[in-house]
């Protein structure tokens, strides 16, 4: 598989392309990429605290709006400036965390315990992928990542249909389709579940071939985006199924 082929937008840039070290610079390890991700993951969890004990005394609301304008730009950044990404991946996740906590409080608060559920699930999902990925039950096929590729660039077509209606009171989320609403939740959780085999194959292929070393913090970042995009829909799938008891 090529290095540069992922669904993941994060890995959608030349990254890999022809990224290789040097005779005498430091090369990507997996081990010091999953140590930088455990990092990120580390950032959001805290400044996710943060945002959740403002939360609780009835502050923090203007936070969702710093996350996710800052999670973008910052995310974006990283994108086109792969180099930077040792500063913007933990700025990013710092962003992430002060929008996650505020809504997982929201959605604690509504759903009492889904929380814990929901990170519990999002971490069971991405080890059972990448025990399934080290067992060679998946693998990134070029067939496999084309089709990933179409499923998740539909995913973002739907979700951005959804926003534009929003604006005009038409709300298409799957939290108002009833039966159909669950089966595309599930299919959106999946599918989110399986861009870790691209980001795993694509760790391990720039570990293979000896990519520059500074790359570890943008594939760690890449991660992070799949994590936090897997842990909001197994939210959003919770919240549906406790909806509906």
């Amino acid at each position: 598989m090529r290095l540069d082929r992922t669904s993941n937008p994060v890995f959608n840039s030349a990254l890999f392309k022809d990224a290789t070290a040097g005779a005498t610079q430091e090369v990507m390890t997996i081990g010091s990429t999953v140590n930088k991700a455990i990092l990120l993951a580390l950032i959001t969890f805290f400044t996710a605290i943060f945002s959740w004990k403002l939360a609780m005394v009835g502050r923090g609301a203007g936070l969702v709006w710093v996350g996710v304008i800052g999670g973008l730009i910052t995310g974006m950044i990283t994108v086109f400036k792969m180099d930077w990404a040792h500063i913007t991946g933990p700025l990013y996740a710092a962003f992430e965390g002060l929008f996650l906590g505020y809504i997982s409080f929201i959605f604690n608060a509504a759903f009492h315990g889904i929380v814990i559920k929901a990170v519990l699930l999002t971490f069971g999902v991405m080890f059972t992928v990448l025990f399934l990925y080290r067992l060679g039950v998946l693998r990134a096929t070029p067939g496999f990542v084309k089709w990933l590729i179409v499923a998740t660039g539909g995913i973002a077509v739907y979700y951005l249909i959804a926003i534009i209606l929003s604006f005009f009171h038409i709300n298409i989320g799957t939290e108002v389709l009833g039966g159909w609403g669950i089966g595309i939740q599930l299919f959106i959780v999946a599918i989110a579940a399986l861009n870790f085999v691209l980001d795993f194959n694509m760790i391990e292929q720039g570990s293979a071939q000896g990519a520059p070393k500074q790359l570890e913090w943008y594939a760690a970042f890449g991660l992070m985006v799949t994590l936090i995009w897997l842990y909001i829909e197994i939210l959003r799938l919770l919240a549906i199924l406790s909806n509906r008891n």
